[in-house]
């Protein structure tokens, strides 16, 4: 099969597929009938002679498919590049999709982004975020899902690259109610298994490596509670539900003002960021504003993350 002959209008539905979740939704995206989209999926598993989607609710993507996926991405954005630096309009409407942890997007992601979207107000481009765990963005790039992200991981995948944003440093912190009440002798290796420890999530790993590089603790059962929300987790941890590990970004405010109290705070967690995208450019591409949106995203991140995150 012959990639030259993959039609764009198919590529078109992959990525609206993507975006909204169901055939109704992306049909109404692109001014189609559900049918219509239903009969362009049909045609290119033909065409490929593979399913492409799992119809499930969210739908799925198959590994062939996410490899098309990537491919309808990447041509999206060349395309609406091309369109840029020919002066046409075929890059209004664009949109760059990029994964980021919830704490960066919490504390210095908007304020990076914030010129751009600005000015996508006017020229009609946007920035679509997706949030996941810092150790598993990486996954949606994988996935073609999206473009680009904010990963802890170092590694660039093939075709993609890697650069290193800073340091997110991570306190493990209670209110002072729960430290009188929970930890009057201060706290020691025994407690651990005892006192609540707040849990963003299943994916969330940072409690854990505190124990471990607190006490050498690599096995302990910690008692978790999940909250599964930045704002509800930092509420929780002043509420007094536990000790949480908060970005120090975040946290600083909160513990100036004795909401909270860092609990051995000589044990921070240090997090690298790296940000991740799709090599869509050659060397050759433009320094200024001819650069694509993807580019103009990594480098306002990096500009801003230079400036409140550590080397």
């Amino acid at each position: 099969m012959n990639a030259s002959t993959l039609d764009p209008a198919a590529l078109a539905c992959l990525v609206a597929l993507s975006d909204t979740g169901s055939f109704a939704a992306a049909a109404q995206r692109l001014a189609l009938t559900p049918s219509a989209v239903s009969q362009r999926m049909r045609a290119l598993e033909a065409q490929w002679g593979q399913p492409l989607v799992v119809r499930t609710r969210p739908l799925d993507f198959t590994p062939s498919g996410a490899v098309l996926l990537r491919l309808a991405r990447q041509w999206q954005s060349l395309a609406a590049e091309a369109a840029r630096q020919l002066g046409a309009d075929g890059a209004h409407g664009e949109r760059v999709p990029i994964s980021v942890n919830a704490d960066s997007l919490a504390t210095w992601v908007l304020p990076a982004l914030d010129g751009l979207m600005q000015e996508g107000l006017t020229a009609g481009h946007g920035i679509d975020l997706r949030v996941d765990d810092q150790d598993f963005t990486h996954e949606a790039l994988r996935a073609g899902t999206v473009l680009g992200c904010v990963s802890s991981l170092a590694e660039p995948m093939h075709g993609c690259s890697a650069e290193r944003l800073g340091v997110m440093r991570y306190l493990a912190v209670a209110s002072p109610g729960f430290v009188r009440q929970q930890l009057p002798q201060g706290l020691r290796a025994a407690d651990l298994a005892r006192v609540p420890m707040l849990v963003f999530n299943r994916k969330d790993s940072l409690a854990a490596r505190w124990a471990q590089q607190a006490f050498g603790l690599a096995d302990l059962r910690l008692r978790e509670r999940h909250v599964p929300a930045t704002d509800a987790y930092l509420e929780a941890a002043e509420r007094g539900w536990g000790i949480a590990m908060v970005a120090e970004l975040q946290a600083r405010p909160a513990i100036t003002a004795g909401r909270l109290q860092p609990v051995a705070p000589q044990v921070p967690v240090d997090v690298a960021l790296y940000w991740h995208q799709w090599q869509l450019e050659g060397r050759s591409a433009p320094a200024g504003g001819g650069r694509s949106l993807l580019a103009r995203v990594g480098a306002a991140l990096k500009q801003h993350a230079a400036t409140v995150l550590a080397p």
